[in-house]
Order: structure tokens, then sequence, then C-alpha cells
């Protein structure tokens, strides 16, 4: 009955254990995700598979994959009947993060300024996570009326992309600033959902959900810092 007990509704001690719980699978996520990154790059056959598919429509294959593995690890993630199916859910989307992530990784480490630029990118991130963060837990503000504009943002960036490879033309700076845009409102919108609509034993769920705004942040910030070299 725990997963069905909103946070908004629980009491302050069931509210912290639940925050708890989210931020501190979210940190182990990060965690995880960095260790995986770090083995992966390593592995050259990996990188020159994952860099291969970065060529013309296969892109577009590899975006696919991603989107169909992140749809099965949240609906894992959101089975409220088994833990170790979230934890499951959520390690396999870890998991694929860490592999579309190769690419970009691999050029900003050895072509655009390497272990500094990556520094750099993490924690204009990180502040940025925490400036949203602590802006919807210090307000009442309501940010449901995210979800339509981050819905049809998200269609637009993904038809921005696949005509940009059709076509063959290059999304440019403005596109990478959109997407940082747009991934902020994402981080908004999961805070408010996690703070006032998820059940108390959804804290997995959340991370996931944290995870993945974060994650998306991150890559057009290295996006952006990227193109100025």
């Amino acid at each position: 009955m725990e997963a069905f007990q909103i946070v908004a509704q629980a009491t302050k001690q069931e509210q912290a254990t639940f925050y708890r719980k989210t931020y501190l699978n979210l940190a182990l996520g990060i965690v995880a995700f960095v260790i995986l990154e770090s083995l992966f790059l390593r592995i050259e056959p990996l990188v020159d598979f994952m860099l291969s598919l970065t060529q013309g429509y296969l892109w577009l294959v590899l975006l696919g994959g991603f989107m169909g593995i992140s749809y099965i690890a949240q609906k894992m993630a959101y089975n409220n009947a088994s833990l170790s199916k979230q934890y499951l859910g959520y390690f396999l989307y870890i998991l694929a993060e860490a592999l579309i992530f190769i690419p970009i990784l691999y050029i900003a480490m050895y072509y655009s300024g390497g272990a500094a630029l990556l520094t750099q990118a993490a924690v204009i991130t990180g502040s940025l996570f925490l400036g949203l963060t602590f802006v919807v837990f210090s307000t009442k503000a309501d940010f449901s009326f995210l979800r339509s504009i981050l819905t049809i943002g998200f269609f637009l960036a993904i038809g921005t992309i696949v005509a940009g490879m059709i076509f063959g033309f290059d999304l440019g700076l403005w596109f990478s600033v959109g997407m940082i845009v747009l991934a902020s409102g994402s981080i908004l919108y999961d805070t408010y959902q996690i703070k006032n609509h998820f059940g108390t034993g959804q804290y997995i769920a959340a991370a996931l959900s944290l995870f993945a705004s974060l994650m998306l942040l991150f890559w057009y910030v290295l996006r952006l810092l990227m193109s100025r070299n």
C-alpha cells in the first residue's frame, strides 16, 4: 500500500524518507553511469562500433533503439509489485544511456577539450539541476502546465533531428540552447510531479525520471561547450 500513498499527503517523516531514497538512488545511478562509461571507453571495438552508428541513417536506428529500451526500462521501474524489477529497469536505462553517450564523450575527451571540458559540463549541469530543484521545493508554483509544452517540444526536437539526418543540415548552436531549455523544463516538471503526484514507494521510478532529464541536460550542455572548440 505504500506505493499508493501520495507523497504530498504523507507525513513529514515519510516525505523525508521518500526524498532521501529518491536522491540517493539518483546519485547511485550517476555513479553507475560514470563507472560504466569509464569501462566502455576503454573497449576499443565497442567505441568503434558506437562511433560507426553515428554515421547517416544509422544514428536514427540507434536513437530508435534507445527510445525502445527506455520505454521498457520505464515500464519496469513503474512496476509497483516488484522492487527487484524496478531496480533492473533502472539499471537497464543507465546501461542504455552509458552506451549512447560513448560517441559524444569519446569526441569530447580526445578532440574537444578533454577532461577539463567534461568537468565544466558536469559543473554547469549540476548547478542547473540544483537550482531548478530548489525552485520547485522552495515555491508553491504549479509546473504541471509544462507537460503540453514539453510534449510538443520533444516532438519538434525529434522531427528536427530526423530532418537534419535526411537533408544533411547541421543542427547548430541554437538547437543545443533550445534543448537545454527543454531539458531544464523537464527537470522542473519531473520534480514537481515527484513532489505532488508520486507514491511514497515510487522512489526508483522518481530517480529514473530525474536521471533521464539530467542526462539530457548534460548531453546538450556538453554539445554546446564542444561547439565553441
